[in-house]
């Protein structure tokens, strides 16, 4: 059987990549996002939820289930327990989504990893479709960004690296024919 063909999805925070994966679902490519993947892994991982607790005790808990709202104060105002946090999560998700991608019939399955150059993930992805938009529309759609990005691949570097790159500033219907056109140049025979 045919290996699909894997695509990542990646940009910056309130680019859009949650539409654009919805995008290539309507189209037929089979989807996941890394943040679907970590909250299941907060849910079942009992491993993971061990070591929530180890390092931060019961206030990451909230009737029996993670408290992400809590986490996030944590990791967000230390950039160490950050740095922890990741080290327990990136392998887990990158584990998951590998398991995924292996069990996949459908012939373009697409990864959104917002992560994805940080964690040096690109090479194990066939094409990477990055979508970004300008400074202002991602501030309007997620308010205050400038703390959380520091810490990222610039977005220039991202565009740059990219196979695909969408600037989406426009409306859904032009990031929908933008995924359609990905898609038809995937689906074209060599």
């Amino acid at each position: 059987m045919k290996r699909p063909f894997a695509v990542a999805l990646t940009g910056g925070i309130a680019a859009g990549k949650s539409e654009a994966l919805a995008a290539f679902a309507r189209h037929g490519a089979a989807v996941i996002s890394s943040d679907d993947v970590v909250h299941r892994l907060y849910r079942e991982d009992a491993g993971l939820q061990a070591a929530l607790r180890g390092r931060w005790g019961d206030r990451v808990f909230r009737d029996g289930e993670i408290d992400r709202e809590e986490i996030g104060r944590i990791v967000f105002a230390d950039r160490a327990e950050l740095a922890w946090l990741e080290a327990e999560l990136h392998p887990r998700t990158r584990a998951a989504t590998d398991e995924w991608l292996s069990e996949q019939t459908a012939d373009v399955v697409v990864a959104e990893i917002p992560l994805l150059y940080e964690t040096g993930g690109e090479a194990r992805f066939d094409r990477v479709v990055v979508v970004t938009a300008p400074p202002d529309v991602r501030q309007a759609r997620r308010g205050a960004l400038a703390d959380r990005e520091q810490r990222l691949v610039p977005e220039e570097e991202k565009v740059r690296r990219g196979d695909f790159v969408y600037v989406n500033d426009g409306s859904l219907e032009e990031l929908d024919a933008f995924v359609a056109e990905v898609l038809e140049e995937l689906r074209a025979p060599p």
